[in-house]
């Protein structure tokens, strides 16, 4: 199955760029994901955790950048993982694409997914996959943008007049952790309602 997803990030592409293919940083805002060891500067070994339901699937495996074009900033991945309890595997291809945009830059990700074995069946409900794509690909977006904004923050103290008293900067809210019902049900809903709505139509 194929789908594509798509956010914004508050930086010009070269340094979107950057940031977005330092892989162990960003491998902190993907729900889920957890980096094992990095074999070279461009093949990672992770975990990655999806629960749907009752269901836990954890996947082990390898992704590794094939091409990478800084220039165009355009970049082939393949990723190829396996569930921890041998009910199935997952392989996909992922192209990565930034643009500018008004605000920053537009990151692009267009993905081609295989499923094999007992996990294959989730693919026959592959409307449902992609809207926890869609899901993921927010959590993940949103994490990343809380992330640059700290970064960009300024570390000055404030001085209040009043008291004469110095206080830090504020430090910003942390980043909800994902929460697998959670996310269940915004897929569950979102699918169904997407469903629905064509048939009204």
């Amino acid at each position: 199955m194929e789908f594509e997803n798509s956010f914004e990030v508050p930086l010009p592409p070269d340094r979107a760029w950057a940031v977005l293919l330092d892989v162990p940083n960003m491998v902190k805002c993907m729900p889920g994901a957890e980096l094992v060891e990095i074999v070279d500067d461009k093949t990672f070994k992770g975990k990655v955790t999806v629960r749907l339901g009752p269901v836990t699937m954890n996947f082990a495996g390898t992704v590794k950048f094939t091409e990478m074009d800084a220039v165009n900033h355009r970049a082939l991945a393949t990723a190829r993982g396996n569930d921890a309890k041998g009910r199935g595997a997952a392989n996909a291809n992922i192209q990565f694409g930034l643009d500018p945009s008004p605000s920053g830059s537009i990151v692009t990700i267009k993905t081609t997914l295989s499923l094999t074995g007992a996990v294959a069946q989730y693919g026959r409900a592959s409307g449902v996959i992609k809207e926890l794509a869609n899901q993921i690909t927010s959590e993940f977006a949103g994490r990343l943008r809380h992330q640059i904004d700290a970064e960009n923050a300024s570390p000055v103290s404030t001085q209040d007049p009043a008291t004469n008293s110095v206080s830090a900067p504020s430090t910003p809210p942390p980043v909800e952790s994902l929460s697998a019902g959670r996310l269940l049900w915004k897929v569950i809903f979102a699918y169904f309602s997407r469903l629905f709505g064509r048939r009204q139509g």
